[in-house]
C-alpha cells in the first residue's frame, strides 16, 4: 500500500507500548487508523506490516471477527533472541484463512428475547413490533429454553387445550453455533432448520440467523459477480467481430505472449483495456465517446473486479459498488442505441 497510517495510530502505538496497556477499538475504527473501510487482500497484510513496525499485535485477530467487533492492539509478546544475537523476532500473527459464521452481521446483534413465563401476547406483541417470525425464549444471556414463532403458536393453539403463555407454545429444539463455526457449514444448517442462534467465546448468545439473513448476505456479495458479468458480456459484444487476430494477438499480457487467441472471450479484463487504448483499435470499434474517459473508467472497473475475484466479507465499499452500478447502466443505456 502507498499510504502511511494516520498519526493518531502512531500515538496510539506510543502509548501502548509506553504504559504497557492494551487499547480496545473496533475494528471499523483500525481500518479508520488507516484510511481504510475494509478488508481487502491488500489492506490486511498492509495492517499486519504496521502493527509489526510499531511493535504491537491485535487480539483477536482483526482480520477473523465481525467488522465492528472490539479488538485490543498490545505490547507484541518478547520472545527469545536467536542465536545470532539479533533482534527476537515479533510473534506471528493468527490469520485464520476459513471464513467463520461470527462474520455475519446478524450472528453479532443480540436477540431480541422473551421470557418462557410470559403472556403470549406479550411475545406476539414483540413479533409483530420487530417484524420477526420468531424469538429465543431465555431467562438470562446464556440459557436458552427454546424458541417462540407464528409455526409453533399455531401448532400449539390446534393441538393443546389451553396456550397461554410463551411455555405453552415454544418449541424447545432449537440449533446453537458456536460463532466461529466455518461459515459454509454455518450457512448449510441455516438453510435447513431455517434459523440458528450464535454463541459467542463468552458463552453468551450473540446473534440469530435466519434464511432471509442468508439471503441479505448472498445478495450483498452476488451483486458486484453479476455486474461485472454484463459489463464484460457488453465489452465482448463491443468487440466482437471489429478487430483482426493480429489486432487481438498483440493485446497479449507481454508476460503470457504465447498464449492462442481464438476470439475475444479469450482475452482477459485488462487486455479487453489494452486493446481499446491503441487509438487504431479505438477508430476501428467505432466508437463515438472519449476513449480516455472510457478506459479510465474500464480500469477502474479492473481494479474493483480483482478485489470481488477474492472472497471478502465485508464486500466492496459502497464507493466502489456505485462505479459498478454506474458502469452497468452506462453499458446498458449505450447498448440501446447501437
Amino acid at each position: 500500500m502507498p499510504y502511511e497510517p494516520s498519526e493518531e495510530f502512531t500515538k496510539i502505538a506510543a502509548d501502548v507500548k509506553s504504559s504497557g496497556k492494551p487499547h480496545t477499538l473496533s475494528v471499523r475504527e483500525l481500518l479508520r487508523l488507516f484510511y481504510q473501510e475494509r478488508r481487502s487482500r491488500h489492506v490486511v497484510p498492509w495492517i499486519r506490516t504496521n502493527l509489526r513496525k510499531q511493535g504491537l499485535e491485535c487480539r483477536p485477530d482483526f482480520q477473523g471477527v465481525y467488522i465492528d467487533s472490539m479488538v485490543e492492539l498490545h505490547k507484541a509478546t518478547a520472545t527469545k533472541e536467536s542465536k545470532t544475537g539479533g533482534k527476537p523476532p515479533l510473534p506471528a500473527i493468527e490469520n485464520d484463512p476459513i471464513p467463520r459464521l461470527e462474520l455475519l452481521p446478524a450472528a453479532n446483534r443480540s436477540p431480541v428475547s422473551v421470557n418462557r413465563d410470559a403472556d403470549l401476547k406479550h411475545a406476539i406483541t414483540k413479533m409483530m413490533m420487530h417484524d420477526y417470525s420468531q424469538l429465543p425464549v431465555m431467562q438470562n444471556d446464556r440459557d436458552v429454553d427454546g424458541m417462540i414463532s407464528w409455526r409453533s403458536i399455531v401448532a400449539a393453539q390446534t393441538i393443546a387445550d389451553e396456550c397461554t403463555t410463551v411455555r405453552d407454545c415454544m418449541i424447545k429444539e432449537v440449533d446453537i453455533m458456536p460463532a466461529d463455526t466455518p461459515l459454509f457449514d454455518a450457512v448449510k444448517t441455516v438453510i435447513s432448520r431455517e434459523v440458528v442462534l450464535v454463541r459467542g467465546k463468552d458463552k453468551k448468545i450473540c446473534g440469530l440467523v435466519t434464511t432471509a439473513d442468508i439471503g441479505e448476505q448472498f445478495v450483498a456479495l452476488a451483486e458486484p459477480f453479476l455486474i461485472l458479468e454484463q459489463v464484460e458480456n457488453h465489452i465482448r459484444t463491443l468487440l466482437d467481430g471489429k478487430l483482426t487476430d493480429d489486432q487481438l494477438q498483440l493485446a497479449l499480457d507481454p508476460s503470457d505472449d504465447e498464449r492462442e487467441i481464438e476470439s475475444v472471450s479469450d482475452l482477459t479484463f485488462g487486455e479487453y483495456i489494452r486493446l481499446m487504448e491503441n487509438p487504431d483499435n479505438w477508430d476501428a470499434l467505432g466508437i463515438d465517446l472519449d476513449r480516455a474517459t472510457f478506459t479510465k473508467r474500464l480500469d477502474e472497473v479492473r481494479r474493483i473486479r480483482n478485489d470481488v475475484m477474492h472472497f471478502d466479507p465485508d464486500g466492496i465499499s459502497d464507493a466502489d459498488k456505485e462505479i459498478l452500478r454506474e458502469t452497468g447502466r452506462f453499458f446498458y443505456n449505450f447498448s440501446q442505441f447501437r
